[in-house]
């Protein structure tokens, strides 16, 4: 920050530390006994924390203010943040402080902190880098401001009963969030339905109004994204929808309840929950306008700002913003600004076109074709009939570039249309993407070669200069220092804490792997974080893990491209050995899955139910469970995942090669000393060359033979060639693990038998099994597993977000540290 602006006043040190946690005890919230309610008491101290980031806050932005730098602002539909208060502890570096103060009330900080519920604004990988990359950006005091939604209700709880997914409301915000600050002054609103209609201006100009529409108000409520230990904190801007009028007073006091509070309850649902399931065409509408709701409200809120300090010239806009564009959900924010600046301040389609094109970046997070977004054109008409009339002018101006690169070429033209062509013509999001945008990055290595090569190769043939790779990370703070503060001090210890925001220092650590006394001070700290995992396990399943065995997770959202069936059916395979007499040969495994399946898709909650399934025969089994357990762990979360990963020996990593964009859990659980058995896919390939195929279990078809072997995958011949295999589908189809319901695993079987099975299931299973036997046996050699585990943290200083934030600010964005 600039050195001129003087820093903050408040002390961190414990006497007013305590003195502020009484004050806002007894006085913000009227408490004066502790055995109340400990929620209270985090209530307090969160209060007392935010406090000291308050001041650093506002002197952030008056820097920002009178530095006038560069801006940069990531606009996500999602930024699963997690639990707020024990982060900004660490990065306030107030921890002593914060115990001292609790034992005068006689608490402890872990109970206080237990009481936070998880931010219910994200789902999964998505959102969690976007929380990461926020956390990245305030480290390195980068001038970088996060927008979103800020959802009532997260994704959903999800709990079991009788082994199916129940989807439960998660009201996160149930008991207020203390962290957001409500900016009521920076109100918007938008515009949804209504007509556009065309008028001369006094110089006889022609330009659009878009009239009678339906408008909601974006009210933003602000939350502190705190650096570690560096006094700077930066912004998330999180909208919530209101109505423009509270209701028609007129019709409730004629008695039309309902009618009078409609309009009001409509404009409420744009922010209520995260995610609708779109199956039904009205959960399409609410997704569609959540998304032009964040894109509206976040570029009124930028463009306000420039606006209020040069007036209605945007001749330099381009030069000191950038609007990042995390996966397609914000991608009408290339048509948005073209509507503000053609229709609002009245600027020439060309220039509005270069200021467009100067200032969005795109980032994929994809390789799956059905995942890229579409949307009708009647919806988007209906919806936002003036966006789509830009969006079919962007079109014609683009389909004219590729006509005049490739003159004649019309199936070409077709291809690249953002307009997709059909019974029902649809709007392609990432070819608007792409097409306003003048950077468009994969995540990965592997992940962006496949961008250029298949899914983007024709806007690659056109602009291959916007195309390049940004690998991901995950911040070192919260998914080592914060997750694993024992491994933490014992890797500061050692090599002292400079890793802590430069993660490269962490392979320092390396140098330690062939130290004995050393080996076993992290086998221990291992050991106690199996401990906690293991109590997690217990309080969730009421199934007990023995520490002793290897901790095999595989967590993450349930999809089939992620695989959780195949290693279901390694499980099922161990099950086998073990009830035909081979236990003495299979070695002890605690098998831990979780994740969450969205609730429209059958056949991921079906792998669900059959987890639970082969878990209770398991389980139930004296002989089998003291060899082999099974859980599904329910409601799987960043703060799930804080204990998971420091307690995990083997992450499973399985995606078909050719679908996982990247993966960032794969990074988590390589951080905190797993090793991984994994595909060639995704970012496992960059973790794999950083550590070393000796430590690192890899298998399977390479995306590349994959295209191949398509052609001639038969998996009915696999299963009856493979001996192992067929014993598990035979458990399978005889309703071995479904005794009372017949049947009701009938479709996985058949997408197991599936001819046309784009995940190689069968496939792949018999190198699943062959490196899951390789990974069993090396684990038995305690000190040679010890050994790969040190050598893998050490070698995930690539991994961190600070990396990643940094290649965005260099080559993308073009910011500097304020």
């Amino acid at each position: 920050m600039n050195a001129d602006l003087p820093g903050p006043v408040l002390s961190n040190d414990a006497e007013q530390v305590t003195s502020d946690l009484h004050r806002h005890f007894n006085y913000t919230l009227g408490r004066f006994n502790t055995d109340e309610q400990q929620g209270y008491m985090l209530t307090a101290l969160s209060l007392t924390v935010r406090d000291r980031l308050m001041e650093r806050w506002r002197l952030t932005r008056e820097a920002e203010i009178q530095d006038k730098p560069k801006r940069v602002f990531y606009l996500s539909l999602e930024f699963l943040l997690g639990r707020s208060l024990h982060n900004a502890i660490l990065n306030l570096d107030v921890e002593e402080s914060v115990r001292q103060a609790l034992a005068d009330f006689g608490c402890r900080l872990e109970d206080i902190e237990s009481e936070e519920r998880d931010a219910g604004l994200g789902n999964g990988g998505l959102g969690r880098l976007a929380a990461c990359f926020m956390d990245s950006c305030a480290t390195l005091n980068l001038p970088v401001r996060g927008y979103g939604i800020r959802y009532e209700y997260g994704m959903f709880h999800q709990s079991l009963c009788e082994g199916r997914q129940v989807e439960q409301p998660d009201h996160w915000l149930v008991e207020g969030n203390p962290w957001e600050i409500e900016r009521l002054g920076r109100t918007r609103r938008i515009k949804f339905y209504g007509r556009t209609e065309f008028l001369h201006n006094a110089k006889g100009k022609i330009f659009a109004r878009w009239v009678d529409t339906q408008d909601v108000l974006a009210i933003p409520y602000d939350m502190p994204i705190p650096g570690y230990n560096n006094d700077v904190v930066n912004t998330l801007r999180l909208w919530k929808a209101a109505a423009t009028d509270e209701f028609n007073l007129q019709e409730f006091n004629e008695g039309d309840y309902s009618d009078a509070v409609a309009q009001k309850n409509l404009a409420e649902q744009i922010t209520m929950v995260l995610y609708p399931n779109d199956t039904s065409e009205s959960g399409k509408e609410l997704r569609l306008r959540q998304q032009y709701f964040l894109a509206s409200a976040s570029l009124q809120d930028v463009i306000s700002d420039w606006v209020k300090r040069n007036g209605e010239d945007f001749s330099e806009f381009a030069n000191y913003h950038c609007f990042q564009l995390n996966d397609t959900h914000p991608t009408l924010a290339v048509a948005e600004l073209m509507r503000i600046l053609v229709d609002e301040y009245i600027l020439d389609w060309d220039e509005a076109w270069e200021i467009t094109t100067k200032t969005m970046a795109y980032t994929n997070h994809t390789l799956l074709p059905e995942a890229l977004e579409k949307w009708s054109v009647r919806l988007v008409g209906e919806l936002l009939p003036r966006l789509l009339d830009i969006i079919y002018e962007i079109n014609a101006r683009f389909m004219a570039v590729v006509a005049h690169r490739w003159p004649g070429d019309v199936d070409r033209q077709r291809r690249m249309s953002i307009i997709e062509e059909g019974h029902e013509p649809n709007v392609r999001m990432a070819y608007l993407a792409i097409a306003g945008s003048f950077s468009v990055n994969g995540v990965a290595a592997l992940h962006s070669q496949l961008l250029t090569s298949g899914l983007f190769k024709d806007f690659y043939e056109l602009w291959p200069e916007k195309f390049n790779n940004k690998t991901n990370g995950v911040t070192p703070r919260r998914w080592l220092s914060h997750c694993n503060p024992r491994l933490g001090n014992l890797v500061s210890d050692a090599i002292g804490d400079s890793w802590v925001t430069n993660f490269s220092d962490i392979k320092n650590i390396g140098e330690y792997a062939g130290d004995a006394s050393f080996r076993e001070k992290w086998f221990e700290v291992k050991q106690d974080n199996k401990k906690a995992l293991a109590q997690l396990v217990k309080d969730k399943c009421n199934v007990d893990f023995d520490t002793s065995f290897m901790f095999d997770v595989q967590v993450k959202r349930i999809h089939e491209y992620k695989r959780q069936l195949m290693n279901l059916l390694h499980v099922i395979h161990l099950y086998d050995r073990i009830i035909r007499g081979e236990e003495d040969s299979v070695h002890p495994r605690c098998v831990l899955l979780g994740g969450k399946a969205a609730p429209g898709y059958a056949l991921a909650k079906l792998i669900i139910k059959l987890t639970s399934n082969v878990a209770q025969v398991i389980n139930s089994d004296k002989k089998v469970s003291e060899r082999l357990k099974l859980v599904f762990l329910p409601n799987y979360r960043v703060s799930a995942m804080e204990v998971i990963c420091p307690g995990t020996d083997l992450s499973e990593q399985i995606s078909t090669a050719g679908k996982e964009a990247s993966g960032t859990g794969n990074m988590k659980f390589m951080m905190n000393g797993a090793l991984t058995i994994g595909t060639y896919d995704g970012a496992n390939i960059e973790i794999l060359d950083a550590v070393g195929e000796d430590h690192f279990f890899l298998f399977g078809l390479k995306e590349e033979e994959i295209a191949d072997y398509r052609a001639r995958n038969d998996p009915s011949t696999i299963i009856s060639n493979d001996t192992d295999l067929n014993r598990v589908m035979n458990l399978l189809e005889c309703g071995h693990f479904s005794l009372f319901e017949p049947g009701i695993f009938d479709p996985i079987i058949h997408s197991i038998r599936n001819a046309y099975d784009p995940w190689m299931v069968a496939a792949d299973f018999r190198a699943y099994v062959q490196a899951q036997n390789k990974a069993a046996d090396y684990y038995q050699n305690k000190q040679e597993w010890i050994k790969s585990s040190i050598l893998n943290t050490a070698a995930s200083g690539h991994f961190s977000s600070d990396r990643t934030i940094s290649e965005y600010a260099k080559d993308i964005w073009g910011i500097k540290k304020r």
